[in-house]
């Protein structure tokens, strides 16, 4: 039989936390309460930099913290694979990332301590307890749409970390991300009409591998669904975040409190 790996959040007590959300083009932190999930400052962005090397996003990040004058535990959520705070991909970062201890260099940079996990677990988590997902039984995805598409999972409820389905390969593309992601939309200029349908394409994939019971979209593109849903498809129902590009800031804020615990 397969054998998952679940991680288990445990709360403790309330408190103001720091989210910060690494994406492809900006880089997004705010407040969060850690009790009700809400954001409780106004979100501050900086733009990714380029190239995105480890000394230059790990700055940004610094400059986040800065701008808050926070001491206490920060939440980050990371584009991509994260094991025991240490990067396993690259993804659409600068290749350097590679097998980097994120929360390592950044606690040296800032002289706080980071719980970093990957970006669509983060926003998928503040979905599951705080948002349209909460009591969601079976298995349910949040994928969330921009530079690339990230993928969180959850059976009844808890975390499958790391479900990475936008690395699938597509046709002469090295993963469907570069084909169907919401930068493809922007980089190709395309429709909603056009890029809905390619979209649908890559959901057709996710229902033909895991056959979820509910998909949850998430991130930038997620607040136009509305301009796309015609063009999808598949059996499986889809909704909108109403938390859309907040929650992977308000997940990695409440799940740097946690002790992730194998269930």
């Amino acid at each position: 039989p397969i054998l998952f790996r679940f991680f288990v959040f445990h709360k403790k007590n309330k408190m103001t936390l720091l989210g910060i959300d690494v994406g492809g083009s900006g880089i997004k932190g705010a407040l969060v309460d850690s009790e009700t999930g809400e954001m409780i400052s106004e979100r501050f962005r900086i733009p990714t930099p380029n190239p995105r090397t480890p000394e230059a996003m790990t700055d940004v990040i610094a400059e986040i913290v800065a701008h808050f004058d926070y001491k206490g535990k920060v939440g980050c959520g990371f584009p991509t694979i994260i094991k025991n705070g240490i990067c396993k991909a690259s993804g659409n970062l600068d290749p350097s990332w590679l097998g980097v201890n994120v929360e390592e260099i950044l606690e040296k940079k800032t002289g706080l301590d980071f719980t970093v996990i990957n970006d669509a677990d983060a926003a998928g988590y503040a979905t599951m307890n705080y948002g349209i997902g909460k009591g969601e039984k079976g298995l349910v995805v949040m994928i969330t749409i921009g530079t690339g598409l990230g993928s969180g999972a959850f059976l009844d409820g808890r975390l499958i970390p790391n479900f990475e389905l936008g690395q699938i390969p597509y046709k002469k593309y090295s993963k469907i991300e570069l084909w169907a992601a919401g930068s493809a939309k922007d980089r190709e200029k395309l429709s909603y009409k056009k890029w809905g349908k390619r979209f649908n394409t890559f959901l057709e994939y996710v229902e033909l591998i895991i056959s979820p019971d509910l998909i949850i979209l998430g991130g930038g593109a997620s607040k136009d669904f509305d301009q796309f849903k015609s063009q999808i498809k598949i059996d499986t129902k889809v909704i909108a975040a109403e938390l859309q590009n907040h929650a992977g800031i308000i997940g990695a804020a409440v799940a740097s409190q946690y002790k992730v615990k194998k269930a």
